[in-house]
C-alpha cells in the first residue's frame, strides 16, 4: 500500500516491476555482449532480500545504543570486505578499511557533533550507511585504478626510481590521477543535483513530511558529506596503494617444460 498514493506501491505491481527492471537488464546485457547478465539478476535478488531483512531487523536496532554502533560496525565490516575483493582479493586489500573508516568516521562525526542529525538511532543508521557506501565506493574505485597504472605504466614509475625517487613518490607520479577520476562521479552529482537528479534523501523526505525545505536541507547535508568523504577515502587509497599497503600479488611463475625436465620432474 502507499502513502497518500505518492509513494512506492507495495504488492503485485511492484513485484511485476522488479521483474520487468532486472530482465530489461540482463537482456541488454546480453545483446551488448558484456557478461553481466547473471550478476546483475544475482544482485538483484540479494538487494531484495537484504533490504527486506534489513527492514525488519532495523526497527528493533535503533531502540538500543548497542544495537546501533553495533549494526554501523557490520556495515563497516561488510564494505571493507567488498572493497578488499574489488581491489585486490588478497589481503592486503583489507587495509581498504582504513580507508573506508577514514573518510566515513570525520563526517559522521561532524554531522552529529553540530547537531544536523538527531543523535538517535534512526537518524545516525540511515546517515552512516549513506556515508560508509559512498566511501566504498571510492575506495575501490580509485585502489583499483591506481593499481591498474602500476601495472601499465610499471615504465615510468621504474624511471622515478633511477632517478632517485623514493617509491612511495615514484608511485604517486604515477597513480595520483586515479584519485581524480575516482571522484568524477560524486562531483558531477553535487554538480547536477535538481538539475539532472533527484536523489533518494531528497525525494524520500520530501514524500515523507511534504516540506522542500527539509527535503533540500536533507540532500544538501548528504552530497556534500558524500564529497568530503569520498574524497578523504580516496586519497588514502591512493597513499595506501603508493606505499604498498594495498598491492596485487604477482602471481608465481610456472616452470617451462625445459626446467622441469632438467629438474628431473614429470609433466602431465
Amino acid at each position: 500500500m502507499g502513502m497518500g498514493g505518492s509513494t512506492v506501491v507495495v504488492g503485485w505491481p511492484l513485484g511485476v516491476a522488479l521483474v520487468a527492471l532486472v530482465l530489461l537488464a540482463v537482456a541488454a546485457s546480453l545483446v551488448g555482449r558484456l557478461g553481466t547478465g547473471r550478476a546483475t539478476a544475482v544482485a538483484a535478488a540479494r538487494a531484495a532480500v537484504q533490504l527486506a531483512a534489513v527492514a525488519t531487523v532495523i526497527l528493533a536496532v535503533v531502540r538500543s545504543w548497542w544495537a546501533t554502533a553495533l549494526f554501523v560496525l557490520v556495515m563497516v565490516g561488510v564494505a571493507t570486505w567488498t572493497s578488499a575483493r574489488r581491489m585486490t582479493g588478497g589481503r592486503s586489500g583489507w587495509n581498504a578499511g582504513l580507508a573506508i573508516l577514514g573518510g566515513s568516521l570525520p563526517v559522521v562525526a561532524v554531522v552529529l557533533v553540530s547537531g544536523a542529525v538527531p543523535l538517535t538511532g534512526i537518524a545516525v543508521v540511515p546517515i552512516a550507511g549513506i556515508v560508509i557506501g559512498g566511501a566504498m565506493s571510492a575506495t575501490s574505485v580509485a585502489g583499483r585504478r591506481a593499481l591498474d597504472q602500476l601495472e601499465t605504466r610499471r615504465g615510468e614509475y621504474e624511471a622515478a626510481l633511477s632517478l632517485g625517487f623514493l617509491p612511495r613518490d615514484a608511485a604517486l607520479l604515477v597513480v595520483r590521477g586515479s584519485a581524480t577520476d575516482a571522484l568524477v562521479p560524486a562531483l558531477d552529482q553535487t554538480r547536477t543535483v535538481g538539475l539532472v537528479t533527484l536523489p533518494g534523501a531528497f525525494v524520500g523526505v520530501l514524500l515523507g513530511s511534504g516540506d522542500p525545505v527539509r527535503a533540500g536541507a536533507a540532500q544538501v547535508l548528504v552530497l556534500i558529506g558524500l564529497l568530503a568523504a569520498e574524497t578523504i577515502a580516496v586519497l588514502t587509497a591512493v597513499e595506501l596503494v603508493a606505499r604498498g599497503r594495498i598491492r596485487r600479488d604477482e602471481p608465481v611463475p610456472r616452470p617451462t617444460l625445459r626446467e622441469r625436465l632438467r629438474a628431473g620432474g614429470r609433466t602431465r
